[in-house]
């Protein structure tokens, strides 16, 4: 749980650069690799952390416009990483402008109960952090180059 407000921007600016890294590293033609039939795809994933952080933003009182719609995935992945991009910027801009250190403290009704907001922020991070592992293994097994994001991959061995 985050406690001020700083250390939440250090570690969303750091995570989410890691994330961009990941989702640029997908390709047009291999959006729709999955791990299995009627799984979620490298581009439902990618598309999933662009538009994410809009409703973890809600919980939490930081407001930032979606950046689409959730359930129609882009044709390009430059388009799913220029809005995953956009998106980490505009909820880091909001979150240094809006929270305090006494505001990650209080409590707000979210997922079926009170939870702190530097909570949520967490479990913002987290969820990030286990989509983008899980992006990493379908690019391996679409073939693309995997970049290193907590050290180095093979292709960077």
């Amino acid at each position: 749980m985050y406690r001020n407000v700083s250390d939440f921007i250090q570690e969303w600016t750091q995570e989410s650069h890691g994330t961009a890294s990941v989702i640029e590293a997908m390709s047009d033609e291999k959006l729709d690799v999955a791990i299995a039939k009627d799984h979620n795809s490298l581009g439902w994933l990618g598309w999933h952390l662009a538009t994410s952080p809009a409703f973890f933003g809600s919980l939490v009182g930081i407001n930032v416009t979606p950046a689409g719609d959730a359930g129609e995935v882009p044709e390009k992945a430059e388009d799913i990483h220029k809005a995953y991009e956009q998106m980490a910027e505009d909820f880091r801009q909001e979150a240094e402008r809006v929270l305090t250190d006494v505001s990650l403290e209080e409590t707000v009704e979210a997922m079926g109960g009170q939870v702190q907001r530097g909570a949520l922020l967490s479990k913002l991070v987290n969820h990030q952090t286990h989509h983008r592992g899980q992006m990493t293994v379908l690019l391996r097994q679409a073939g693309l180059s995997v970049p290193g994001v907590m050290g180095p991959t093979k292709e960077q061995s």
